[in-house]
């Protein structure tokens, strides 16, 4: 089933299809930036460092499985087209237990900005129609400033996304992202998290 295998011609991102319902805006703004801040010449070969991985479903579609923030940020920054790295061929798979496939795999996350879990049809079509989840922002963040390590566990970012918001109120993250991060890192060390996904926090002996 898995072939790994780069596909060096480019596909176009209005052509990729997302597996989750939400991205953190704010982290797609983050990239964004990013982008524009780069010499025209790194762009090409930063493109060429990372490549989307899919997985290839019914009638040749492309199913991005990661870097949905990255392919929403590109689009918005006027990029067409990205390689991608084919992780499973799925073409042969009937429509109706493709997504099943996938959930069974790990490789989709349909739950909204509430997270709360949806019906695979609540999926958009498009990367253009990813909706905003500020849980899922503040978590990228706290993990860049090393309130948790990068992990392999699948959706990893939107694990962490889901503790916080029980944790904190979603108007202090649009109010004062500031201040949600501050009290983010502080739950983060504590013991009420260390189930999670690249928990790091102090371990009292």
């Amino acid at each position: 089933m898995s072939t790994r295998e780069p596909r060096l011609e480019p596909v176009a991102i209005a052509d990729l299809h997302p597996t989750q319902i939400t991205v953190g805006f704010r982290e797609v703004a983050a990239k964004r930036k990013e982008w524009r801040h780069r010499a025209g010449k790194t762009k090409p070969d930063f493109l060429g460092r990372h490549m989307i991985p899919v997985i290839l479903g019914p009638k040749d579609r492309h199913y991005v499985i990661d870097h949905h923030h990255l392919v929403r940020a590109l689009h918005e920054e006027g990029v067409k087209d990205v390689l991608v790295n084919v992780v499973a061929d799925l073409t042969a798979v009937h429509k109706d237990s493709f997504w099943v496939v996938l959930d069974h795999h790990g490789w989709c996350h349909p739950y909204d900005d509430e997270g709360v879990r949806r019906g695979f049809d609540a999926i958009p079509p498009s990367i253009t129609k990813l909706k905003d989840d500020p849980f899922r922002s503040l978590a990228g963040e706290l993990r860049r400033i090393g309130g948790y390590a990068k992990d392999v566990t699948p959706f990893a970012e939107f694990v962490w996304a889901d503790f916080l918001r029980r944790h904190i109120k979603r108007r202090r993250i649009e109010d004062d992202f500031a201040s949600a991060l501050a009290k983010a890192l502080e739950l983060a060390k504590g013991r009420d998290a260390d189930y999670l996904p690249g928990w790091c926090g102090a371990v009292e002996t």
